[in-house]
């Protein structure tokens, strides 16, 4: 059973790669065997990091990718690609009250959070179908693609719509053997996120919303998106795996 899980032979491709979740990501993925790719906008968040997993015996590789270009990206896609595992992670947030959100700051976090992880995604998914290949496409929602949440109206509006075409991809590439599924976390704690953390006000109104009583560390993310990469769930399409300790039951 433990074979189902390893990657071995499969090609990755990680967007947002060069720290937090997509960095973990990146690195599980290569650990249980993918050749994976470290996409981001900056070349120097990724290539030392690249350099790094292939200094420990891993197959990796960088490579600069502004989503926001969905020409430039859908073109360097095709060139590197096809990739067998797409983890969507490029994202951004701007929290703020409904009534202070700016036309900026709406567009700004719906063309990252919606637009791109969007074309990225068919960009992938093309290539599979050209090449004939199955493959497991992992959108990273949150658990605000599936409540409320103060100052996060943007913000769940986005998640909120890739809940939605995630469920409308997985029906239309199910005829190609290509999963599409979405990992939902609650707040995780990583090196960006401690100081927020640090105000305690903060930290206990957030545990206090948590069943489990715990924040979320990468490594609960990174085994959602192992197993959904994976042929462990080979019959696993248009589903949300919540990584959020209980949030969302409530």
């Amino acid at each position: 059973m433990s074979d189902r899980f390893r990657l071995d032979g499969k090609t990755a491709l990680v967007s947002g790669a060069g720290r937090g979740i997509g960095l973990a990501v990146a690195e599980a993925l290569a650990q249980a065997g993918a050749d994976v790719t470290l996409a981001a906008r900056t070349a120097d968040d990724i290539e030392g990091e690249a350099a790094r997993l292939r200094a420990g015996g891993y197959r990796a590789k960088a490579l600069r990718l502004d989503v926001l270009d969905v020409l430039a990206a859908t073109d360097a896609i095709a060139t590197a690609g096809p990739f067998d595992v797409l983890v969507n992670n490029a994202g951004s947030n701007r929290p703020a009250n409904f009534l202070d959100v700016t036309p900026e700051d709406y567009d700004a976090v719906t063309d990252l959070n919606v637009r791109s992880a969007f074309f990225v995604a068919q960009a992938v998914a093309r290539g599979l179908v050209a090449a004939g290949k199955p493959g497991s496409i992992i959108n990273m929602s949150s658990q605000m693609g599936h409540v409320g949440g103060q100052k996060r109206t943007v913000y769940c509006a986005t998640k909120h719509a890739m809940e939605g075409f995630t469920k409308a991809m997985a029906l239309d590439l199910a005829p190609h053997g290509i999963r599409v599924n979405t990992v939902c976390p609650t707040f995780i704690e990583t090196p960006m996120t401690k100081p927020f953390f640090a105000d305690p006000v903060f930290r206990e109104t957030t545990l206090a919303k948590i069943p489990l009583g715990r924040l979320g560390q990468l490594d609960d993310v990174v085994g959602a998106v192992i197993y959904l990469a994976s042929d462990a769930s080979g019959l696993v399409t248009g589903s949300a795996l919540r990584v959020d300790g209980g949030w969302t039951a409530v």
